[in-house]
């Protein structure tokens, strides 16, 4: 029997270095990066996504970064078409793939190979939705998904509208929820998964010490330039976290001071999201903790792992 090709994951919460890594592995591993980030896939969103430099990009090739405008959303099925077409593209280049991101559904997707469920098909049960959380608000919304399907609910924030909409228009129209809806068939590859973690006081420091250079390197003035080209804050794009934040505090809705304050408690309830798609008792995950060297340890077991399995 043929042997599957290589996938390695680099997986972990938000501002646990998994790019710095990820990049150090590529370069001794004869990698590629493809980005499992939702937000990574945007032009003009740099800053506040933390958007791996072109520096770096130079230094690793990286794939899914800068391939759509904020106005044109990319869904699940999209980025995994795409993601998997990056992954075939690297393998037959003779190098090893390195599937790196915080956006579990997209992680995940990929290496439990899940086919994503139908569409509703009926735009009248979407605007029945939007206009509920119009009226009642998005925690309200949220609160019928945690009724039927508390585990997707689990995963998602209740301001993300339009996924919360999603997962209920799947609910209404299959009478399944959507945790039951993820057909999954084995990816055309075998995995490695790599978890990187710390203590969650000490991400919290790196997350605060994080938001401080994003705004020192400019996102107010990036923020203000998307909302100049005539991006509404609407677009699921700015939903994104630092940006909605920062485009209430230019259109005078909150203070920068606030702003702040949000974009560090959404960024702390996005990485309690986290541990729901990475779990810590994961026995599928290798996890390490993402401390100075640790890179060395990891390269090692990438290659004892691809050895064992004949590459």
């Amino acid at each position: 029997m043929t042997k599957l090709p290589p996938l390695v994951a680099i997986i972990g919460p938000t501002a646990v270095g998994k790019t710095e890594i990820s990049i150090y592995l590529a370069q001794r591993l004869n990698g590629e990066i493809i980005s499992a980030d939702s937000r990574l896939v945007y032009r003009g969103m740099d800053i506040g996504t933390a958007k791996p430099s072109l520096e770096d990009r130079a230094r690793v090739p990286h794939h899914l970064i800068d391939v759509t405008e904020p106005e044109n959303p990319w869904s699940l099925a999209v980025f995994r078409r795409a993601a998997h077409e990056a992954i075939e593209e690297v393998h037959l280049r003779g190098k090893l793939p390195f599937l790196v991101g915080g956006t579990g559904q997209y992680v995940i997707a990929i290496l439990e190979g899940w086919s994503p469920p139908p569409k509703s098909g009926d735009p009248g049960l979407r605007r029945e939705l939007e206009a509920f959380a119009a009226t009642h608000g998005s925690q309200a919304l949220h609160k019928r998904l945690a009724d039927v399907d508390p585990d997707t609910a689990s995963r998602i924030d209740h301001r993300n509208v339009r996924r919360v909409v999603r997962a209920l228009e799947i609910y209404q129209v299959t009478g399944l929820p959507l945790s039951q809806q993820r057909m999954a068939h084995p990816p055309p590859f075998r995995v490695l998964r790599v978890g990187l973690t710390l203590p969650r006081s000490e991400l919290y420091l790196r997350i605060d010490a994080r938001i401080d250079a994003m705004l020192e390197a400019g996102l107010v003035k990036e923020v203000e330039g998307l909302l100049a080209r005539g991006l509404s804050p609407d677009l699921p794009a700015m939903t994104a976290i630092g940006y909605h934040q920062i485009a209430d505090y230019l259109q005078g809705v909150i203070s920068l001071d606030e702003a702040v304050r949000r974009m560090r408690r959404a960024t702390r309830q996005f990485v309690r999201r986290q541990s729901n798609w990475f779990k810590a008792d994961d026995p599928h995950i290798h996890w390490f903790e993402a401390r100075q060297g640790v890179e060395v340890s990891i390269v090692e077991l990438v290659r004892v792992w691809l050895g064992e399995n004949g590459d």
